[in-house]
């Protein structure tokens, strides 16, 4: 299996920019190497359009529509699939803050099980809703800030803001659980380790890195549904990542075979087919997968923000996306997954004693935590 991968909307770790507010990633996967197999397609395109590369946002939705067709035949006789992974980056700056302050291996007040297992969602859901755009953005800067007492200063006046908002939770339990666990972290703020160390360490949180995970279990879920081996990745260059997800790549592949549970109904973190080969960097004029990705990826943007397309773009985008798959990192995305937590049914007897005990251990060690700040 071949893979393409390219990204719209880069502001790196500039999260707030109203006019790019998500990080999209394209991947296409074919079972041809694409830069032999759809040159001649593309080689054509381009002498229809009269133009060297077809670079989408040049052509725009008139020129393009000329060529959409074949390109879209090609996709369906090939099954070349395009897949669409999105972070929405002010989203990423709260969740990143929850991933970190609440994380029970570093924050006491915050208990196992509200950490690893399903709970954790709806707890991020509550959290979420503290915040406005101003605190969103306070948590992000002090999230890259490389200087640790500056973001442990940081926090605490975060969490001092948070506390005050704590009145706007609708149910008790949530504002003591929330509550508890803000204080223990402006209480502790270089246990919580907020800030990053350094330039790269900054780069591995950043929505680019965070959709490049996507991209990656998404190439090893494939292949492994297709029984098939990842012979390529191709990436767009882009020196400002490439470098960091690399990095990630190498990390990937050496836990490759590696399977294991996240926690009690969390999902499986599933190593097994991950990609054994490197992402190969390319300038996207220096490969056909990437001509082709760029194109899907621009209709796929347009049509994820309402602009318009022409019936030949939609009838390609089909195409592509008919076998593809689609993800995204943003809170109405974690809502929208675990909504049903919601409507579990009460259990119709008591929990088991050692399942009991162990909640209440769980609950003194919480209390005590709180309390000792």
């Amino acid at each position: 299996m071949y893979c393409y991968v390219d990204e719209s909307g880069n502001t790196g770790n500039t999260l707030f920019d109203p006019d790019q507010p998500i990080l999209y990633y394209g991947l296409i996967t074919s079972k041809t190497n694409l830069d032999a197999s759809a040159e001649p397609l593309l080689r054509a395109a381009r002498a229809k359009l009269g133009v060297e590369r077809l670079h989408a946002n040049e052509l725009g939705v008139g020129r393009l529509s000329e060529v959409a067709l074949s390109l879209g035949r090609f996709a369906l006789k090939r099954d070349v699939r395009f897949s669409l992974y999105k972070v929405v980056k002010p989203d990423h700056a709260i969740i990143s803050f929850f991933d970190q302050v609440f994380d029970s291996g570093v924050n006491e007040a915050v208990r196992w099980d509200h950490c690893w297992t399903p709970l954790r969602y709806p707890l991020l859901l509550k959290v979420a809703y503290l915040f406005d755009e101003e605190t969103a953005k306070a948590a992000w800067a002090a999230r890259v800030e490389r200087n640790p007492a500056r973001a442990a200063e940081a926090l605490q006046k975060l969490c001092a803001t948070l506390q005050d908002r704590i009145h706007r939770l609708p149910d008790a339990r949530s504002r003591d659980l929330i509550s508890g666990a803000l204080k223990w972290a402006a209480a502790n703020p270089f246990d919580i380790s907020y800030g990053v160390g350094n330039k790269d360490s900054a780069l591995q949180i950043s929505p680019n890195l965070i959709g490049f995970q996507q991209v990656l279990q998404s190439a090893a879920a494939q292949a492994r549904k297709q029984s098939r081996q990842v012979r390529q990745i191709v990436v767009d260059r882009q020196t400002q990542f490439n470098r960091a997800q690399g990095e990630l790549a190498d990390i990937y592949r050496a836990m490759r075979g590696h399977k294991q549970s996240m926690g009690p109904g969390m999902p499986v973190l599933d190593m097994t087919n991950m990609p054994e080969v490197p992402p190969d960097f390319r300038p996207g004029d220096q490969s056909a997968g990437l001509e082709l990705v760029d194109v899907v990826l621009w209709v796929a943007k347009r049509w994820q923000e309402d602009k318009p397309l022409s019936p030949e773009l939609g009838e390609m985008f089909n195409a592509f996306a008919k076998r593809g798959g689609t993800d995204e990192v943003s809170l109405s995305g974690l809502e929208h997954r675990w909504s049903f937590l919601a409507n579990l049914p009460v259990p119709d007897g008591p929990l088991p004693d050692d399942l009991t005990k162990q909640i209440a251990r769980l609950e003194e060690k919480r209390i005590q935590a709180v309390k000792s700040c």
